[in-house]
């Protein structure tokens, strides 16, 4: 028999903890922190009893081992992306599909998609108001989703109007049903689950005709979107991708490049207009290692995604001090980790400069997970970031502000600032190189 180590951790009824820690999801995992250390164990209906860690060498462990002993944690994203997605797969199936999907976020291709993302960015920036406050947050979603759709989707013309208009509420209701239990009847549009497959199959038909349209016009070597590189992509054994696997995908890459981003963006202006010196630095010239230290910082401090987690295949697994039972779901807390003193002094105060010289340690800092489930398009959604608030600081001057933090607002998968980053702007006075851009985004 093997002999269990566990923590301690709450003792109320399962369904308790998980309302807490959908409507309470930071306050609940630091008020635990604070009672029982930096690992606890926890009971919920959606994964059972699990272990709660935030030890930066136990999250080291964990994502370095092996898929065949801590693998994909269920349920996931999956669920509600299709059975073809990366998030729904593991083993093997996941290494096979991963190595077919990573040249398109890499060198030459990746540089490829920057053009696109500053066209978006500056036609949705055509509409912003000056000298009023408005959040920020929609015209980051309506960026990132048309980003994705260009460079992802290939899409153009009537596709990329009806993907527009259907993909936000897919998202929206997705996002609240990832974690629900499946019903066992389908009740149609009487209900979430049944809307959520009805708009799933409008999806699947707009993704069919993309796919006919670039098949029919023959020009997949000359495209750089990721459709066609899929359309072209073959497996060691020859075979293509299927028509349905491919939509499972494309789904994957919005969901990690679309919400996610767009509410880093939101964070990151209200980060920036509660730290003016650091506003004023990055407003003075193009200083490209400090707004990308920036990108880096503003995601410890305001991590989108709370958690990040592994099913242990194997019974009596060792990890750090606890001996864990096959079935066990470990959870790694992404707040807990990103606020821990002993990897980043003085961990609460905003400072980029403390990214400027030094990389992150991709095993503590941990926005995208980590090990072979790290975020695949982690470069491509850290790029738009970049281009996005490269854009944002040239066009506009950002007036800082004295007001309060913005409070955490939960949006199922994602937490965003309660008021959408609020923001004031100025329009810049218009440089020749501003001029010479815009006038190429009018073509």
């Amino acid at each position: 028999m093997t002999t269990l180590r566990l923590p301690p951790g709450p003792t109320t009824p399962p369904l308790i903890q998980a309302v807490y820690g959908l409507t309470r999801p930071r306050r609940g995992v630091h008020r635990r922190r604070d009672r029982y250390g930096d690992a606890f164990t926890m009971n919920s209906p959606v994964f059972g009893r699990s272990l709660m860690i935030s030890d930066a060498a136990e999250i080291r462990q964990l994502f370095q081992t092996d898929p065949a002993i801590a693998d994909n944690v269920e349920p996931n994203l999956g669920r509600v992306l299709g059975r073809g997605s990366l998030f729904a797969l593991g083993g093997d199936e996941h290494r096979r599909q991963r190595k077919l999907l990573v040249p398109p976020f890499h060198g030459r291709r990746l540089a490829a998609y920057e053009q696109i993302m500053e066209r978006e960015t500056l036609r949705e920036f055509d509409s912003w108001p000056q000298d009023r406050e408005f959040a920020t947050m929609p015209s980051m979603m309506r960026i990132t989703l048309n980003i994705i759709l260009r460079a992802v989707f290939g899409a153009e013309g009537a596709e990329f109007d009806e993907l527009r208009e259907l993909l936000p509420r897919w998202v929206k209701l997705g996002s609240q049903l990832a974690l629900l239990p499946v019903p066992t009847v389908d009740w149609g549009r009487w209900s979430p689950w049944g809307r959520f497959h009805i708009m799933r199959r409008r999806y699947d038909a707009i993704i069919e005709r993309l796919i006919a349209k670039a098949e029919r016009d023959g020009d997949l070597d000359d495209r750089e979107d990721i459709l066609a590189l899929m359309l072209q992509a073959r497996y060691d054994d020859g075979s293509p991708m299927s028509h349905r696997d491919i939509a499972d995908q494309l789904l994957t890459l919005l969901t990690a490049g679309h919400e996610t981003t767009a509410t880093t963006l939101a964070w990151a202006v209200e980060r920036l207009r509660r730290h003016p010196d650091v506003l004023r630095a990055l407003s003075s010239g193009d200083d490209k290692k400090l707004r990308e230290a920036t990108i880096v910082e503003v995601q410890r401090t305001r991590p989108v995604i709370d958690t990040v987690g592994r099913k242990i295949r194997a019974d009596g697994f060792r990890l750090g001090r606890w001996t864990l039972p096959k079935g066990m779901t470990v959870l790694v807390s992404i707040a807990l980790i990103h606020e821990d003193g002993t990897l980043f002094p003085d961990p609460l105060r905003f400072d980029p400069y403390r990214f400027v010289d030094a990389k992150p340690d991709l095993y503590q800092w941990i926005p995208f997970g980590g090990g072979t489930r790290r975020c695949l398009g982690a470069a491509f959604a850290n790029m738009e970031m970049n281009v996005v608030l490269r854009t944002l600081l040239r066009e506009f001057e950002l007036v800082p502000t004295a007001a309060p933090d913005e409070a955490w607002h939960s949006r199922g998968i994602a937490s965003a600032p309660g008021k959408g980053g609020l923001a004031v702007v100025r329009r810049r006075v218009s440089t020749p190189a501003a001029q010479a851009t815009a006038t190429a985004v009018a073509r």
